[in-house]
């Protein structure tokens, strides 16, 4: 049964703070605003490939989650136990929580241990500690192979593997140790951030490539050996490695899978529009949610941008149905991403991927001016929302 509380999102990644903060402002104090979530502190995912090669350290890139009283938001610390989205209700800690609007914001659980010898092996860079135990076996490392592999699709933030790789070369070559060290990019795709396209995809590749760096698509991971530092691939192949960089194998939380949340593809399934699940007044967005673009037969990225627009999106929406006041809104599937690739220089995709007949993003080249936007991005964020 819903309580005093109109919104509680489940999960305090991009997606949940951007909504809560934007719902704080467009709804009277009278109403509660309340976010769940099992950490004390927010990391600013896309800096943990700055963290990976020693440009940040941990403190630069986390900011305590107590910040969001200031906004004049609930935060509630602990486990989600379970859902009930018949209900609109989530147990945390023993905790029965009740609320009209129910967001389902928990993100994606990496799973390194669906991979025989993954996590054994090497250095999940997808968190604050991989980022930060590959920086330090970095710094030790003079030579032999460096392999960035991505375990399994989909994966979160499309472009991350991708400017890892480039980074990790450019982080041998600033250390003088590049013409001792191969570095190699395994993935199941058929090539970089397939879901932009063809010329999207061939661009980045080029750009891979011209690094002296290996790219080697449709190499799905069958297992790892952590003792002879060998990967073993589903196609028969196999190679070695002195130091492994990888992206984990990514589900839907377990509390979200015993929900009955789950479609088909393992993710909540949402109107793309609306962010509505099946269950009315319950919501899911970010990375938790499974959006099938049609058009190509893909399913829309899991990326940190289209998880604020979506956030953005809902508050305005939620907003107007407990106010009445304002308009409604709807998710347009835009979304953009810097791309690092060494130098002080970065890429920058953009575009819409609910366009017909495909998605129509652009990817402009590297430069100075981009990778200072990056940054500027990265303190725009942590100011403004802590």
């Amino acid at each position: 049964m819903a309580d005093k509380r109109t919104v509680l999102i489940l999960g305090a990644g991009i997606g949940g703070i951007s909504l809560a903060t934007r719902l704080r402002k467009l709804l009277p104090r009278a109403y509660s605003i309340a976010v769940v979530d099992r950490e004390a502190d927010h990391v600013f995912a896309p800096s943990l490939l700055w963290l990976m090669t020693g440009d940040r350290t941990a403190s630069q890139i986390t900011r305590s989650l107590g910040a969001l009283a200031e906004h004049g938001i609930e935060l509630i610390r602990g486990t989600v136990e379970r859902i009930d989205p018949s209900a609109r209700t989530a147990r945390v800690d023993g905790r029965e929580i009740g609320a009209e609007h129910l967001v389902i914001a928990l993100g994606a659980t990496l799973a390194p241990e669906r991979i025989p010898g993954l996590a054994e092996a090497g250095h999940n860079f997808y968190s604050l500690a991989g980022a930060s135990s590959l920086r330090d076996a970095l710094r030790a490392m003079t030579r032999g192979r460096i392999v960035v592999l991505i375990a399994t699709l989909p994966f979160k933030c499309p472009g991350a593997p991708n400017e890892a790789v480039m980074l990790l070369e450019y982080d041998c070559r600033r250390r003088g140790v590049r013409q001792d060290v191969q570095i190699d990019m395994y993935t199941p795709e058929p090539g970089p951030m397939a879901v932009a396209g063809a010329q999207v995809s061939k661009a980045l590749r080029q750009m891979i490539e011209a690094k002296g760096i290996g790219y080697h698509p449709e190499h799905a991971v069958a297992a790892v050996d952590p003792a002879r530092r060998q990967i073993r691939f589903a196609n028969g192949t196999e190679t070695d490695f002195a130091l492994l960089a990888y992206v984990p194998p990514h589900v839907a939380p377990k509390v979200v899978q015993e929900a009955g949340l789950c479609g088909e593809t393992g993710w909540v399934p949402v109107d793309r529009e609306s962010m509505q699940t099946r269950f009315p007044g319950v919501y899911a967005l970010g990375d938790v949610a499974g959006i099938m673009l049609t058009s190509i037969g893909r399913p829309l990225p899991k990326a940190g941008v289209l998880a604020h627009n979506e956030g953005e999106m809902l508050a305005h929406n939620i907003a107007h149905e407990v106010t009445g006041k304002g308009t409604a809104r709807r998710f347009t599937g835009e979304g953009s991403c810097f791309i690092e690739t060494g130098d002080g220089r970065a890429g920058f995709g953009s575009g819409n991927f609910y366009a017909d007949p495909a998605p129509a993003i652009r990817l402009k080249p590297p430069s100075t001016w981009l990778h200072w936007g990056k940054i500027a991005y990265e303190k725009y964020w942590l100011w403004s929302k802590f």
